[in-house]
């Protein structure tokens, strides 16, 4: 077999010579040739073992988790003054803050623009390419930019930094280079460079991009903690879903009212309670006196008053009632009366207005239709 550089030569040259005198047998032969070094020189690959790899990838994962972690708390130990000049900015803003960057600073901004609009700063993501072509209208005078660029030279970023300036525009620059032209151009430089990137290769922005979001994240919570946003601040941001149901909702928008409630004078017997009861299907009835509610009854009264007295229908109720139910206002969270029923093991509430009026009833199986639980 020939090999190495010389021979493949002397290989080459007798060929030539051969095809040089039958030039017919040139095309078809160096085809059928080229087919069966192909063909030689195929070596046969070992299939990589499963475990191999299943370890290798845990490595690596692991790696990239540790790195990222690092860079993150590197981060939190090199933060300084500029970090409250930026918070500083973004509370005294009387616009909107505009967060804007290129590729994977994009994504990362436009996640940062959403956790602010959700925990009390209106915010919104403008592409920067987009800006050049129409859409710094949406900008005014009043408005916060929030520009990010690992490197701190993104070309559409720069383009459009002329024209905040006219405008008068507040920049804080969120790059890697203290010395970059967006860093320089910046009324607040906020650092996020990173020792090295999870990616082996240095290429791939990850464990920068991870070290953006994350300061996102800390301006985002400590705006929030400035401006004392509770979660009820949250819940106005957040009205669909569970979430919002949980912490909107109120008592009085499920409840029932007027013919719907459960309720017999503190002068009835005990039938027409249980008959109050039966038509109303709540397991309980109120009883009042004058609109103000007096005690109540229910289905598990009336097992323990059985065990006790077998002739009891024509009992006046105000001896068997329960005095001084639990109530609920009718201004509540349901979530509120979720906890009061879970605390006391109930399973129907009264609800009563400030004067101690019965306005309403409710019961589980209302706050579980209305997804409350």
């Amino acid at each position: 077999m020939l090999g190495g550089d010389s021979k493949n030569c002397a290989f080459n040259s007798i060929f030539a010579r051969f095809f040089a005198e039958f030039p017919l047998f040139r095309r078809q032969s160096l085809l059928y040739l080229h087919g069966y070094l192909s063909v030689q020189q195929i070596k046969p690959v070992n299939k990589p073992n499963q475990n191999n790899a299943s370890a290798s990838s845990l490595q690596i994962a692991q790696r990239v988790l540790q790195i990222e972690a690092e860079a993150v708390s590197q981060l939190a130990m090199r933060l300084d003054e500029s970090f409250n000049r930026a918070v500083s900015l973004i509370l005294q803003c009387q616009g909107r803050i505009v967060v804007s960057g290129m590729g994977k600073s994009g994504h990362i901004g436009s996640k940062i623009a959403s956790t602010l609009a959700s925990t009390g700063t209106p915010a919104f993501f403008m592409h920067p390419g987009e800006a050049s072509h129409g859409d710094l209208g949406m900008m005014t005078a009043q408005d916060v930019i929030l520009a990010i660029s690992n490197s701190g030279e993104s070309e559409e970023l720069l383009a459009i930094m002329p024209a905040l300036h006219r405008l008068g525009v507040k920049i804080i620059a969120m790059t890697s280079k203290p010395d970059s032209s967006l860093a320089k151009q910046a009324d607040v430089h906020l650092d996020v460079s990173v020792e090295r990137e999870a990616c082996p290769l240095g290429l791939a922005p990850t464990a920068s991009s991870t070290a953006s979001l994350a300061l996102g994240d800390a301006l985002a919570i400590a705006v929030l903690e400035a401006r004392g946003f509770s979660a009820q601040d949250f819940a106005r941001a957040h009205p669909g879903g569970s979430l919002g149901r949980r912490l909107l909702l109120r008592i009085e928008d499920i409840m029932r009212r007027g013919t719907a409630i459960p309720q017999v004078a503190l002068s009835a017997t005990l039938k027409d309670a249980l008959l109050e009861i039966s038509r109303k299907g709540l397991g309980m009835t109120a009883i009042t006196e004058h609109g103000q509610v007096r005690g109540i009854f229910t289905d598990g009264d009336l097992r323990r008053t059985l065990e006790s007295d077998a002739d009891i229908l024509n009992k006046p109720i105000q001896q068997i009632m329960r005095s001084n139910p639990l109530l609920a206002r009718p201004d509540d969270l349901a979530l509120h009366a979720v906890q009061i029923m879970e605390e006391n093991k109930i399973n129907a509430l009264l609800i009563c207005d400030e004067q101690g009026n019965l306005v309403g009833a409710i019961n589980m199986h209302d706050l579980l239709m209305a997804k409350v639980v």
